[in-house]
């Protein structure tokens, strides 16, 4: 069987290669694989079970149509400065026209008109003015936020799109290799996501990868056993912090998520904050071999009384080391260790003093955790020094910033690491060192989050249909 197009992963990256070959009248055969589920078929029975269960042969969260993105908290960035480093490819004007055209299709699809952060001037000139003085930067990003239940409609609508279109989804189906012959792309290899009986050959002279971040250490693999040209990127590990609404009301009111860059002492790595949720509640995800990392949602209609961010330290790893998606997975491990498998949780406070976290004191703490499951103990027994340093330091400044936010009570989870380190050599049209091979989103290295790689999607349906 032979297409014209295999897209493999269907994440945001992929999803909008399809959406904008569609749109522009392509009559291509395509193929979109997917390891998981259809959207609707998406389910986390920890809403019932309220703890993790370590579903096989993968998480629910992080696998099937719309990848991650699903059950994010869906928030588009509207900026080039945030999201990867696609702007550095394809030039950061380009990349300002690409997020304005990729935002209008959002929108057909039922996205929420507010865009958040445009509004209040004179407040965020003095936010500004605060984190200045306390040596961070605070980077403008007007956010259109859809919401962690909003984003699945969408989605749903645009997966119902593709099919009524004729693009061929096969779910439950994994890509265990490509098909490279004379340095040409040649097709795929696949396998049932369950049984793994037997493997099919499946042929096309045309293929895209957007296996995701949770896809990125298969990427590398391919890389290596392909001889496609890559190179170590930065890995970034942190934790997730917990505190509560009347902390961050004032910049969630202003700004909803307020993007801050530090490079605080003595190591003077890049130190930054990520995904905020005013109202919203920390997440587990699980990844392979039963990785258990945090992360954090925000919904539309059900809203907590805390408010999460992540704060992330990026490491950068030179000669004679190029591993560092196995370095974040070994960090990762050990945290999982000391938790029994679970993620942890310390108190700020605790931190400071030296000592670990009882879940006696969580109890009668005025910051109730929204991750239920998660086990008080010390993130500091397993976070590598450089990294636990850096992240206390940025947040003893984020305190000039938001006051009470370095306060005894405040939580922080850990671990949280971003696996998409590994970074392909592309071309201006995102094609590998293979012919024909071409690699988007996370998984790629080049993007963070959902708008930079559903644009890199939208950009990939452009050079595939002949506008290039």
């Amino acid at each position: 069987m032979k297409y014209d197009l295999i897209i493999v992963g269907a994440g945001p990256s992929g999803i909008f290669t399809a959406l904008e070959l569609i749109r522009k009248d392509s009559d291509r055969k395509i193929l979109l694989i997917e390891q998981g589920h259809t959207i609707k078929n998406r389910r986390c029975p920890k809403d019932k079970t309220k703890k993790c269960v370590n579903c096989k042969p993968y998480c629910n969260i992080t696998t099937g149509f719309s990848g991650a993105g699903a059950f994010s908290d869906g928030k588009l960035s509207l900026s080039p400065e945030v999201g990867g480093d696609l702007p550095e490819l394809i030039s950061y004007d380009y990349t300002q026209e690409l997020i304005e055209y990729t935002d209008k299709i959002y929108l057909e699809f039922g996205a929420d008109t507010k865009v958040e952060g445009l509004e209040s001037k004179e407040e965020i000139k003095e936010i500004r003015r605060k984190a200045i003085s306390a040596g961070l930067k605070l980077v403008d990003c007007p956010i259109r936020h859809l919401g962690t239940e909003k984003a699945q409609e969408i989605y749903g609508k645009i997966e119902d799109y593709l099919v009524e279109r004729g693009i061929e989804i096969r779910f439950g189906t994994q890509t265990t290799d490509i098909i490279v012959e004379d340095g040409e792309i040649k097709g795929v290899v696949i396998t049932d996501s369950l049984k793994h009986e037997k493997e099919e050959k499946i042929l096309s002279d045309n293929v895209v990868i957007s296996a995701g971040r949770k896809g990125a250490d298969w990427v590398k693999s391919l890389c290596v056993n392909h001889n496609i040209a890559h190179r170590a990127g930065t890995v970034d590990i942190g934790v997730r912090v917990e505190v509560r609404n009347e902390i961050m009301e004032r910049v969630n009111n202003i700004l909803y998520e307020s993007k801050l860059i530090g490079y605080p002492h003595p190591f003077k790595d890049k130190v930054r904050t990520f995904c905020q949720n005013p109202g919203g509640f920390v997440s587990q995800e699980n990844y392979d071999n039963d990785l258990a990392v945090v992360n954090g949602h925000s919904y539309k209609d059900k809203k907590s009384n805390n408010t999460n961010l992540a704060i992330l330290c990026s490491h950068n790893f030179s000669h004679p080391f190029n591993e560092p998606i196995k370095y974040g997975v070994k960090v990762s491990e050990l945290l999982n260790m000391l938790g029994n498998g679970n993620i942890l949780v310390q108190r700020y406070g605790d931190i400071l003093d030296g000592k670990r976290t009882w879940q006696k004191e969580l109890s009668r703490s005025n910051v109730t955790p929204t991750l239920p499951d998660a086990v008080a103990g010390d993130i500091t027994s397993a976070m590598p020094y450089r990294t636990m340093t850096n992240i206390l330091n940025f947040i003893s400044a984020l305190d000039t910033v938001v006051p009470g936010f370095a306060g005894a009570e405040t939580l922080l989870y850990g671990p949280e690491v971003k696996f998409y380190s590994n970074k392909v050599d592309l071309s201006l049209n995102f094609e590998t060192s293979i012919k024909n091979l071409y690699c988007l989103g996370d998984a790629s290295g080049w993007t963070r989050g959902l708008m930079m790689a559903s644009l890199m999607g939208v950009r990939m349906g452009q050079i595939l249909s002949g506008n290039k």
